[in-house]
């Protein structure tokens, strides 16, 4: 079974030093891509002098247009995802590897509480977990987590769905359970990132609220648009209980709640053979 090992790198050279080091002796047989995703350190040229291929882009693309470019340029059966910046442990990637030989499609190195980077987005994980939970009947231990091993023919199914910013992990996780392939975590300790972090508070955190309904859009949107339609029809009918107590009457805003009860339920289903048609594309089995 031949191992790619896939880095994606923005201004990494600190952390990819060590990193690529460490990978060169516990595993010398893999081949080792580094995606330099515009980077104006000496990232391009660490990762040369340490034997890794690199793919080098001439501005930033994003981590998850980095992850596809990997991804297609990987020659091995398995493929290893995993930060540049120190954090993750090549010497885990054993265990992950273990894990997909039981049957699984795809193992996700799962944090715990100490390994999130702050109070916030720590909860914010939480959360994600939380949902991606409820929408998948299974237990999401980690949602966002970038150190991962999976099938390379069962990853490129799903890269016209990955963005080409930061939720790939989160769409890739989604798209697995969606397309019944098989995935497990194994709980890992992350360290602390070497340099400065890439994400933004402000406007990240704009867009991870989004990814929260993207996730929802992007697995079952019937399980997201279906209770929203019943808490519409719901108020529509107590709205018209209370109106036909009150005045003996039917009113528009009754009738106005439940038009949109009706039609945020017809959204859901439409999407929902969209959705369909999206994981059910040409050649898939």
């Amino acid at each position: 079974m031949r191992l790619s090992i896939v880095l994606p790198a923005k201004n990494e050279s600190g952390g990819l030093r060590g990193t690529l080091s460490t990978l060169r002796a516990l595993l010398p047989e893999a081949e080792v891509i580094v995606v330099d995703d515009g980077s104006t350190d000496d990232t391009a040229l660490v990762a040369t002098q340490a034997g890794a291929r690199v793919l080098a882009s001439p501005y930033s693309m994003g981590n998850g247009a980095a992850i596809k470019r990997g991804a297609r340029a990987a020659s091995g059966e398995v493929i290893v995802f995993m930060d540049a910046d120190g954090q993750h442990d090549p010497a885990h990637i054993p265990r992950l590897l273990q894990r997909l030989e039981e049957g699984y499609d795809m193992v996700v190195g799962a944090r715990d509480w100490s390994g999130q980077a702050g109070m916030s987005r720590g909860l914010a994980n939480t959360f994600y977990n939380w949902l991606a939970s409820r929408m998948t009947g299974a237990r999401v231990r980690d949602l966002t987590s970038g150190f991962r091993v999976v099938r390379a023919d069962k990853f490129r199914e799903f890269l016209h769905l990955l963005p080409n910013g930061f939720s790939y992990p989160t769409t890739s996780t989604m798209a697995f359970f969606r397309s019944a392939y098989a995935v497990a975590y194994e709980p890992i300790p992350v360290a602390r990132r070497i340099g400065k972090s890439h994400i933004r508070p402000i406007k990240d955190g704009i867009r991870f609220l989004l990814i929260i309904f993207k996730i929802a859009t992007l697995y079952s949107p019937l399980k997201l648009f279906a209770p929203v339609a019943g808490g519409f029809f719901a108020l529509g009918l107590g709205y018209y209980a209370y109106t036909f107590l009150t005045m003996h009457r039917f009113t528009n805003m009754s009738a106005l709640l439940f038009s949109a009860a009706v039609i945020i339920f017809l959204i859901g289903l439409i999407s929902e053979q969209i959705t369909s048609l999206t994981y059910n594309r040409p050649g898939r089995e």
